[in-house]
């Protein structure tokens, strides 16, 4: 389990860092042809809003992949033992299924429709269901989140965090 939560936060972060440096470039390009050429260039303004959606669906997997997402803590933080294991059992719970409905489900329903109808993008003319294919990438790094069930049932050890709420004790 060890080897797939490292190989998977290697991947996601050298995915990501890919992305945000052609972000980087496109957008560099996309302002230098706007405003010193006047002539601003077509394909890099749609290649960077699918680039940022899929920037935006792995950095959501990897926050939730490291537990740095934003959260209200409003319950959990009155919460400690038995009680706060089965609050943050409940919570992965909910997650996992989420992902497995919208991200899984409903974006394979999208990719089929779009599939069978042969829509394809503005400017550089890709079929739209890769663009939505790209969403599975995101979401498979969503449910290994899953194992985070498990080290709450395997560790259930608390300890007092920085912030001053309880939070789970992650075993390293």
């Amino acid at each position: 389990m060890k080897k797939l939560e490292k190989g998977l936060d290697f991947a996601m972060s050298t995915i990501m860092s890919i992305v945000m440096l052609v972000l980087l470039i496109f957008g560099t390009w996309q302002i230098f042809t706007r405003w010193i050429l006047n002539d601003p260039s077509t394909f890099t303004e749609e290649m960077l809003r699918y680039l940022l959606i899929w920037a935006g669906m792995i950095g959501a997997a990897y926050c939730f992949f490291h537990d740095k997402h934003v959260k209200l803590t409003l319950l959990t933080s009155k919460l400690h033992g038995p009680a706060l294991t089965v609050a943050t059992i409940f919570n992965e719970i909910i997650v996992v299924l989420f992902v497995l409905y919208v991200y899984v489900y409903g974006g394979g329903q999208m990719m089929m429709r779009t599939m069978a109808s042969g829509q394809l993008t503005a400017v550089l003319r890709l079929p739209m269901s890769l663009i939505y294919a790209c969403r599975y990438p995101a979401c498979s790094s969503f449910c290994p989140r899953s194992s985070a069930i498990c080290r709450c049932m395997r560790s259930p050890k608390l300890r007092k965090g920085a912030n001053k709420s309880w939070v789970l004790y992650r075993q390293h």
